[in-house]
């Protein structure tokens, strides 16, 4: 029977500060801890059972004697705490110097670039939450047109359109543009179509959402898998993530649930890909973003409920891993990623039980272990945990 691993990011769900949190702003971060401290209500029995209440302390989350998976938790070791860098940094590559960054703006220059680029006016033009500007400036964008631009603490420039006034393919054409200007030093780590609808009032972002990355500067463990004619399936935006490098096939999906469902349905019916990596955006984009810790308390739970049917999907050879890519703290004032560790917890009919992986000294000894388990290492970076879970 054929190996595979399948790699679920729970995106933003992170387990406590990194040592250097607080050079990032972000002292005292605990997305999970907190998450659990302040609803007092967080059920994640499922979870709890795989061995996330082992990992740190968590309020209202016991440790159990015997853990059904292992676990334990990955420090970052790239110069970041974006999507882009936490994703690359699981799949074996580490990012040493950090992406640009404008809390001002961005530049006039590379404003009036892509102004004659685009061929339309913009407006904003600043950091800001991606509701609270389409709440401030949708009304003028429909009226004149422009296009809002904004960033975050994050490298992104994100281009927010109504739908009607730019649809969304052309918004994607816009994007292209914007990500042939921002080379060089202004090499931003993310262009974001961000589509909306509704009216003044009562806007909406849409699910047709699209990430338009940098290339990653080395090979991923999806190019090892590729060039080892092992296929890679990506669920939710790791198409995006990785520009589709490595990839062979992907899948959209409308929200966590969608994507649970989606990667059952893969793990089920899917013998052709030897990785099946799945991003689940909703903890970080709906609820981290906004600080709605109840809707992230939900989310959460929601998750746990489809785990046992992820598990009992596994066939002989899967191993599951189930990991975060950076933390988004909702109980701190801030909107934006904090700087945290990620829980890594693994399952499998072959993996051993009730394993305490540590603390891993980067998120890439994840994507070491993969590449062992399925034959096609070493990557360049990351320290392999396989002989500690492998019966």
């Amino acid at each position: 029977m054929k190996r595979r691993v399948i790699i679920i990011v729970l995106d933003s769900v992170g387990i406590g500060e990194l040592p250097d949190a607080a050079s990032f702003g972000d002292k005292g971060c605990n997305t999970l801890g907190h998450i659990a401290a302040t609803s007092k209500s967080l059920n994640l029995i499922n979870l709890a059972a795989l061995g996330i209440g082992n990992i740190i302390p968590i309020q209202n989350i016991e440790p159990v004697k015997t853990p059904s998976g292992c676990f334990g938790k990955m420090a970052e070791k790239s110069r970041g705490k974006d999507t882009t860098v936490g994703h690359w940094e699981i799949a074996g590559v580490i990012t040493s110097t950090p992406f640009p960054v404008y809390p001002g703006g961005f530049p006039e220059d590379v404003i009036e670039q892509f102004k004659k680029a685009a061929g339309k006016e913009i407006i904003g033009n600043k950091p800001a939450s991606g509701i609270e500007i389409i709440k401030e400036l949708g009304k003028e964008h429909i009226n004149t047109g422009a296009l809002i631009v904004y960033t975050s603490a994050d490298s992104v420039f994100q281009i927010a359109a109504h739908e009607e006034i730019v649809p969304p393919e052309s918004l994607y054409l816009i994007c292209e543009k914007a990500r042939e200007i921002l080379r060089g030093k202004h090499a931003v780590a993310r262009v974001i179509a961000r589509p909306f609808i509704g009216n003044p009032g009562n806007f909406t972002r849409t699910d047709r959402r699209r990430d338009f990355s940098l290339p990653c500067p080395q090979k991923t463990l999806l190019d090892h898998a590729g060039e080892k004619g092992i296929k890679v399936l990506g669920i939710g935006k790791i198409w995006d993530i990785f520009n589709g490098r490595g990839i062979h096939e992907s899948i959209h999906i409308h929200n966590n649930a969608d994507g649970c469902k989606k990667t059952i349905n893969a793990i089920n019916g899917n013998r052709d890909s030897g990785i099946i990596f799945t991003n689940l955006i909703d903890f970080d984009m709906k609820y981290g973003h906004r600080n709605d810790v109840e809707g992230y308390r939900k989310a959460l739970e929601e998750f746990d409920a489809f785990l046992p049917e992820i598990e009992n999907s596994l066939k002989k050879e899967d191993l599951l891993i189930l990991t975060a890519d950076h933390g988004n703290d909702p109980t701190t004032p801030g909107t934006d990623h904090t700087r945290e560790y990620v829980p890594v917890l693994c399952y499998g009919k072959e993996i051993k039980k009730g394993i305490s992986l540590g603390t891993r000294d980067s998120f890439s000894d994840l994507g070491q272990t993969a590449a062992e388990y399925l034959g096609i290492g070493p990557l360049k970076n990351g320290k392999s945990f396989l002989k500690l879970i492998k019966e």
